[in-house]
């Protein structure tokens, strides 16, 4: 995460850092690969009905329609579908926002986009005298996880960067520890 300090006409400064959405090229190419073969799945199952070979590169005439077509044309559906979704979640930026510090007004801001709709703007602001300690989880394995967490004294725990890329594990911890710092609460470790 990239932090921008924000100067004031005061001396203290607002820390801001952002998070990313989904726009990321790794979703980009799942969702072109699900629009792709959804639509090859589908031509496939057309073909096999019509008995008209819609496929530049294959013959699909020979496969039966029920049931082998009938499957075909459903997964194809579910495919286009799928990469339609991803595509306009990329569109729309799904996860993007920020976490904003502000020393002069005590006050954490966290706002990110979520989809089209009335509550498509999720905006949340706590007192710094509500926050008790920023907590770091790390789970190492096949899936590692290393998230970093706003721990409320009402024992909320809000998410401050996003969990779809690991961060490099000093990377996070040196986040963690100026944050705390800057927040002179307790840094927690789970």
């Amino acid at each position: 995460m990239n932090y921008e300090k924000i100067e004031n006409l005061t001396e203290d400064i607002i820390l801001r850092s952002y998070v990313e959405g989904s726009r990321q090229i790794s979703n980009l190419f799942l969702a072109l690969a699900a629009s792709l073969g959804g639509f090859g799945f589908f031509l496939a199952g057309i073909s096999s009905f019509l008995k008209i070979n819609l496929l530049l590169f294959s013959d699909s005439t020979d496969i039966s329609f029920i049931p082998q077509g009938i499957a075909l044309t459903f997964y194809g559906t579910i495919g286009i579908i799928l990469g339609i979704f991803l595509l306009l979640t990329i569109w729309w930026n799904v996860g993007y926002g920020y976490n904003e510090y502000d020393k002069n007004q005590r006050l954490i801001t966290i706002y990110r986009k979520g989809y089209p709709g009335k509550k498509r703007k999720l905006k949340l602001q706590f007192s710094f005298q509500d926050v008790k300690s920023i907590k770091l989880r790390i789970t190492e394995g096949l899936n590692p996880r290393r998230q970093l967490f706003l721990c409320l004294k009402d024992s909320r725990e809000i998410p401050l960067i996003g969990i779809d890329q690991p961060l490099a594990l000093t990377k996070i911890e040196n986040e963690a520890i100026n944050l705390a710092k800057y927040l002179n609460i307790y840094l927690e470790t789970d």
